[in-house]
């Protein structure tokens, strides 16, 4: 018997990174642009911003990316009150497949911004440059970074444009069965979208822009799925959290109040009682005793 190999075809071969940011910018944030001979692209985790590509103008919300080919001039500008969050990730990359993200703009999934998270994650331990800072032109290896960890960020930045290419620009069985998985995880989306705004502010309205839905079938998904209206699942989605942060001691109750972005001490405790049946000092208490109570038994 004779064996012959069989050559795996690349779609998508990441040659080199430029850089990995993940920028968190004033409300006030204008950036007035450049170009360069590498890809480049811009996902946004918070806020809303203004992105010029050429002689093109976009608005880019919560979950949404776009492509810079190379050599096409971008400048960004934030349009919203809140400050913006952004990913910047840029790279060489020769493949022919690569042409498919020219003028190419969307709103990612759920699976797709966890692959974006994953770069991050892995960035953090691959650099020893700082991710946070828009000035680093150049990203620094790590003499401690974990086995592979290089290989991961290729290969997670390969998986995400293969994802992409299928779900949002193949007009096959792929694309059709993205959209309908967009929509059967509508609920578990905005769900993760409350978890990863926890401290924010939201409101009906900015959570139906982000989804491109209304207020009528966001109540329909909640009550359906959750059994409740979307705040009532944010405040608990809250409360939880003030749980936690409370049993840690890392924050007395103002301060919880306050990074959750409560309006006040007092209605934070309103709540917060209203929830867990106890005041929030109550609650520290109830912690304190049970854990003093096992540890002297």
């Amino acid at each position: 018997m004779t064996y012959i190999s069989t050559k795996l075809k690349k779609e998508f071969l990441i040659e080199s990174i430029i850089t990995i940011h993940y920028f968190e910018y004033m409300n006030d944030f204008i950036f007035s642009g450049e170009s360069h001979d590498f890809w480049e692209f811009l996902y946004v985790d918070k806020g809303k911003v203004s992105v010029q590509a050429n002689d093109r103008q976009y608005t880019l919300t919560v979950g949404d990316i776009i492509f810079h080919k190379p050599n096409e001039f971008h400048a960004i500008q934030s349009v919203s009150k809140k400050s913006p969050n952004l990913v910047a990730i840029s790279f060489y990359c020769h493949s022919p497949a690569i042409k498919s993200f020219h003028n190419f703009h969307c709103t990612l999934t759920l699976a797709e911004r966890t692959l974006i998270s994953k770069i991050i994650i892995k960035a953090k331990n691959t650099f020893s440059s700082p991710l946070h800072i828009p000035s680093v032109e150049q990203v620094k290896l790590s003499e401690n970074a974990p086995f592979g960890a290089q290989q991961l960020i290729s290969l997670y930045l390969e998986l995400l444009f293969i994802t992409l290419k299928r779900n949002h620009l193949e007009n096959s069985v792929f694309s059709s069965h993205a959209h309908s998985s967009v929509k059967n995880n509508l609920p578990e989306e905005i769900s993760d979208f409350m978890k990863r705004h926890i401290c924010d502010a939201l409101t009906i309205p900015s959570i139906c822009e982000t989804f491109s839905i209304s207020r009528s079938v966001l109540h329909t998904i909640f009550t359906t799925q959750y059994n409740c209206s979307p705040m009532s699942y944010f405040q608990k989605l809250k409360i939880d959290y003030a749980k936690e942060l409370l049993r840690s001691k890392k924050m007395n109750c103002t301060e919880v109040a306050h990074h959750l972005s409560f309006s006040s001490l007092q209605y934070f405790s309103k709540q917060f009682k209203k929830a867990v049946g106890m005041s929030p000092s109550e609650y520290i208490s109830s912690i304190k005793g049970i854990s003093h109570s096992l540890s002297h038994p």
